[in-house]
């Protein structure tokens, strides 16, 4: 079983977005045994709350409940707990790297490298933003989700 953290700043917006998604996915390819997902924050801003209630909202329109995630901080067992710790930008991957030992370098990794249809490697934070922002997130981690699922079944 592949386990994978999705990682974004507070944990709010991004990342439990992707674990969303990928858990959706997951679920109707009839592959909960072959991975196991889960979100952080690389900052304790929002630890114990839910996500957003925008990006909730935005989700639920989808067939997505969010509701029952709460945001928690990136811990040091985290490391070793995980397979793929991806995070959702350059600042937040360089905040992993920092705080991996050296030996879980290999573990990191940017979300949107297993996107076919953005040409971006970063996906965009929509917290100040309006509700686009929202609904591009949820295009983007379902392109990358679908790329990194097949990529684990591929292996």
């Amino acid at each position: 079983m592949k386990r994978i953290l999705f990682v974004c700043m507070g944990n709010i917006c991004r990342s439990p977005t992707a674990e969303g998604i990928a858990l959706k996915l997951i679920k109707n390819n009839v592959i909960n045994e072959l991975i196991n997902v889960d979100s952080a924050g690389t900052h304790g801003y929002h630890i114990g709350n839910p996500p957003d209630p925008r990006t909730c909202a935005a989700a639920l329109k989808r067939g997505i409940d969010l509701s029952a995630l709460r945001a928690r901080k990136v811990v040091p067992e985290d490391f070793e707990r995980f397979d793929l710790l991806l995070a959702m930008d350059h600042d937040n991957l360089a905040l992993l790297k920092r705080s991996a030992r050296p030996e879980h370098h290999a573990k990191l990794g940017l979300f949107m490298s297993y996107s076919s249809r953005f040409d971006t490697d970063e996906m965009p934070d929509p917290y100040f933003g309006g509700e686009q922002g929202f609904e591009l997130v949820l295009d983007m981690a379902e392109d990358a989700a679908l790329g990194l699922i097949e990529a684990i079944r591929c292996k």
